[in-house]
């Protein structure tokens, strides 16, 4: 299933990819990565990166999916092409979608965990989870 408990391969999943956000939609943040698979190398930095920083990502309520292009069944990259303007030809993609499901940010290359973290902090849900901590 992936790397670690919060990263997620929907490549064996019953579900549609749109499914499975509306599910951790008002629960849970995604970031979402596309990897072609002549590009995984990118995945893999990504995902080394996430790997060193658990106790941020599960902070944060920040689940990781991870869909490789060949994996991906039709109906899902279309969904990927209609709603988050996937383009095909991209190597890799990485969305940061917020709890309310909306996408807060678009990486176009692995993006540091620091980084990725001050976005997730400075959203107004975020700020008010970390008060009530």
């Amino acid at each position: 299933m992936g790397f670690i408990l919060t990263m997620e391969s929907v490549a064996n999943q019953q579900k549609s990819l749109k499914a499975i956000l509306t599910e951790k939609k008002d629960h849970r943040r995604v970031l979402l990565l596309y990897v072609r698979d002549d590009a995984q190398h990118y995945s893999i930095e990504q995902q080394e990166a996430l790997n060193e920083e658990k106790a941020g990502l599960a902070e944060r309520d920040l689940d990781v999916l991870v869909l490789v292009s060949s994996e991906v069944m039709e109906p899902d990259r279309q969904f990927l092409m209609h709603d988050y303007k996937l383009n095909p030809s991209d190597e890799f993609v990485g969305w940061l979608i917020g709890k309310d499901g909306s996408i807060k940010q678009t990486y176009k290359k692995p993006v540091a965990t620091k980084d990725l973290f001050r976005t997730i902090d400075s959203m107004p849900m975020r700020k008010q989870e970390s008060k009530q901590e």
